[in-house]
């Protein structure tokens, strides 16, 4: 390993800073970020729709008669809006290259998974699809390496 090579520094999501200040932007890094805060941001919008469905007619939605969380439609659809919109705008944080973003975008899609999940008894299909979507968003943003050009 050079010298040069182990005085660079990360900062940001794909960003490289070097010794001497100038910045160069990895192509692997920022496409897997941009890749994984698309993603972020069609989830985001697909639980935001889902939780704003649960809020307007919960009727819609049945809970299994022995299902271990006795909740309401209205607050299953309150939680999965919160989520959804923390997603959302970590989605666009991440675009924007903040890198608060990147730490922010994994833990509240863990926790979109988890959501979703618990939900997988009410509606399987759709909780499954959005859990596979959020697991393809946590592996992209852990695995995005910064690299230098």
């Amino acid at each position: 390993m050079s010298q040069t090579s182990s005085q660079r520094s990360s900062n940001g999501v794909g960003v490289v800073t070097t010794h001497t200040g100038a910045v160069t932007v990895s192509d692997r890094g920022t496409g897997g970020a941009m890749f994984a805060a698309v993603l972020m941001i069609i989830a985001g919008c697909f639980g935001f729709f889902q939780g704003l469905a649960l809020i307007a007619k919960g009727t819609y939605y049945v809970q299994p008669a022995n299902y271990w969380i006795n909740t309401g439609a209205s607050t299953w659809g309150w939680t999965h809006l919160l989520i959804s919109l923390v997603v959302l705008a970590a989605g666009f944080g991440i675009i924007a290259a903040a890198a608060w973003a990147r730490w922010l975008g994994i833990a509240f899609v863990g926790l979109q998974a988890l959501a979703n999940f618990l939900f997988i008894p009410v509606q399987p299909f759709w909780a499954i699809v959005l859990i596979l979507v959020d697991l393809w968003v946590i592996h992209s943003l852990l695995v995005h390496k910064r690299e230098t050009v």
